[in-house]
Order: structure tokens, then sequence, then C-alpha cells
């Protein structure tokens, strides 16, 4: 597949998601040719991150190849370098289908816990991979009826929270109660649609504050 352009929140996303569904039909190996893409936003890499998770999940895989320089430095900054596969040239990523797999190096864990909480399945996706390489133990809901029942079972050294989420009365007032007791981190209407690599480095400092005042 060869992407060009912008990997970003709305139809360009849609396209790639609808894409992959359609080739996973028959097919199982997937390149994703990056050489002309020249920005993807946060929504973005977690469409990247799900292609990648779905088609494993029917036991394939997905590799990148011609990954242009700003492209990777948004990989990096995010620590999903390593999630990827990433290869120079078509050829090689084709290659290396027949070869055995690596395995990912399990990153160290900080010990500490993070709830994320947002409508945006791909803003939640891109952030439990960033924050799980980043070391944290991290847990995800799209809506706050779960959260809450996350937050009743298990305790979280700080939460993250999406815009726009919305409930019964009576569970936005338990919400956030719980809330109350617990660091918190908006993340704002415009966070799925920040460069992915700005985005993770501005977050992970965040958080980082964030737990060092708390502690």
């Amino acid at each position: 597949m060869r992407c060009k352009g912008r990997i970003v929140s709305g139809g360009e996303t849609e396209a790639l998601r609808a894409h992959v569904t359609w080739i996973l039909r028959d097919r199982r190996s997937i390149v994703l040719h990056l050489g002309d893409v020249v920005f993807i936003d946060s929504s973005g890499l977690g469409t990247m991150v799900r292609t990648l998770t779905s088609t494993r999940q029917v036991h394939g895989d997905l590799k990148l190849c011609d990954v242009p320089e700003s492209i990777r430095k948004v990989l990096e900054l995010s620590h999903l370098h390593k999630l990827f596969d990433s290869h120079e040239t078509e050829d090689h990523a084709v290659a290396a289908f027949y070869r055995a797999p690596v395995q990912a190096e399990k990153p160290v864990s900080l010990g500490r816990s993070v709830l994320c909480v947002d409508r945006n399945a791909d803003v939640v996706t891109y952030v439990r991979e960033l924050l799980r390489r980043a070391g944290y133990d991290v847990h995800t809901s799209n809506n706050l009826r779960d959260a809450l029942i996350l937050m009743r079972v298990s305790r979280f050294d700080l939460l993250l929270l999406g815009a726009e989420l919305s409930a019964s009365p009576a569970t936005e007032k338990s919400f956030r109660d719980l809330c109350a007791a617990v660091p918190l981190i908006e993340l704002g209407t415009e966070f799925s649609t920040l460069d992915a690599g700005e985005a993770a480095s501005a977050l992970l400092e965040k958080i980082a504050a964030q737990l060092q005042l708390a502690s």
C-alpha cells in the first residue's frame, strides 16, 4: 500500500482502515509505503497501530518501508519505532516476511498506572501504545461509564481525559467525585490533530511533571 500526503483524523484514516480491511479478506502480509507521507497526527498514528494489531490478529503482519526522516522522528518521539518493523526499501520489507520475527524489547516498568478516557478509538490506541512503551501501566476506555467501573476496582496514579465526554448525570457526578482524588490531565479537543511526535513529547513531559508533583 502506498500512502501519500497526510495520515490524519477523518477521511484519510477511514480510507486507510477500509483498504486494509479489504486486503485482509484474502491476504495477510502488508507493506505500508510511506515515502510520500508528509504529516501524521495522533489519530493517524493510532490508526496505523490499530491496523498493525488487526493484521496480527489474523496471523498476518504489517511492515513499513521508505519512511521519510520526518515520519521516522515522529515514530521515535512517540516511542513506536520499535513497534513497527521498518525497512529502507519495498524489496527489503517483502524479504523480511521470510525471516523469523524479532522479539520486541519489553519496556522497563515505571510502576505507575494511568487511565486514559477518550471517545476517539485512534487516540486511545495511540496513547496506550505511547505510554506502554514509556514504561507506564495503561488502561483505556472510550466512555465515562466503563471508566467509572475501572476506577472503582483499580487504583490509578493519573487520569488522562479527552474532550466532550458525557454520560448520565449520576455517572458524571460519580466519575468527577472519584477524579477529585487523582491527578488529572485533559487532552483537549486539538490533541488528535497535533503532529503525533510533538503531541507525544508534550504529553510525556506533562505526565512526568504531574506525577512528580503528586509524589
